[in-house]
């Protein structure tokens, strides 16, 4: 195999991908120029080649920070508006070079330790409440593994929000219609279901929402909330 002709397919396949040359498993691949035919013969390292038709060689990308991991996937959470499963990883990075590999993620820890560590870093930096809104639920639910939709889980009832006069009662049932209507013979103002977030934990996520907004409290289930408040709440359809 003739040197030139080696380093002519380097600039080839280089000025084809962009200006980068292409590491030696690739250019093989995309040439049918083997190892054996510049290894020790015209060249110790594949880099020396590289060079020598006129480019620099590709260097590692060095591993991410940490701090950058968890603001990519915060980024991510953001866009999805819950927190991301392996397809929907993958399927950035494929969009995004930038962005961690589903392997580089988990490096940082599994589902469980990221959301801690998510956690962590929105509590410690402001900006991130719609984070903390998304991911908290999960710890306190103890959800380890996705929820995707209603129908793959089971739904042992709900947490609804009512409204009666100026204040809110945040309470569980597994038929909040009934509860509705048992509370509306009892209160001398309408009730209303404002909204209803189906759950396997219906203690869990009640405890939840009642700990959010533990300052505003008027008396037992009642709360006394803003508009960003019930925003929050009706954000959620299952937890």
């Amino acid at each position: 195999m003739d040197k030139q002709y080696i380093l002519a397919e380097i600039k080839r396949t280089a000025n084809e991908n962009d200006g980068k040359p292409l590491g030696w498993a690739k250019f093989s691949e995309k040439t049918g120029i083997l190892k054996t035919d510049w290894f020790g013969k015209y060249w110790a390292r594949w880099g020396d080649a590289v060079i020598e038709a006129g480019h620099q060689p590709n260097v590692f990308t060095p591993a991410y920070d940490e701090n950058y991991i968890l603001e990519k996937l915060i980024s991510l959470i953001r866009e999805l508006d819950k927190f991301p499963v392996k397809g929907e990883i993958i399927l950035k990075r494929s969009r995004e070079k930038d962005f961690p590999s589903y392997s580089a993620i988990t490096r940082v820890g599994k589902k469980s330790e990221l959301i801690r560590k998510i956690i962590q870093y929105c509590s410690g930096n402001e900006g991130y409440d719609d984070i903390l809104e998304i991911c908290e639920p999960i710890t306190a639910s103890k959800q380890i593994e996705p929820k995707t939709s209603t129908q793959d889980i089971s739904i042992s009832g709900y947490v609804y929000l009512m409204k009666s006069g100026r204040n809110y009662k945040i309470g569980k049932s597994n038929a909040p219609g009934r509860r509705e209507y048992e509370l509306s013979i009892q209160l001398p103002e309408e009730t209303n279901i404002i909204h209803e977030i189906a759950t396997d934990d219906p203690i869990g996520i009640e405890a939840y929402w009642h700990n959010r907004f533990k300052d505003k409290r008027k008396r037992g289930e009642w709360f006394d909330l803003s508009s960003e408040d019930i925003r929050a709440f009706k954000r959620r359809k299952f937890m």
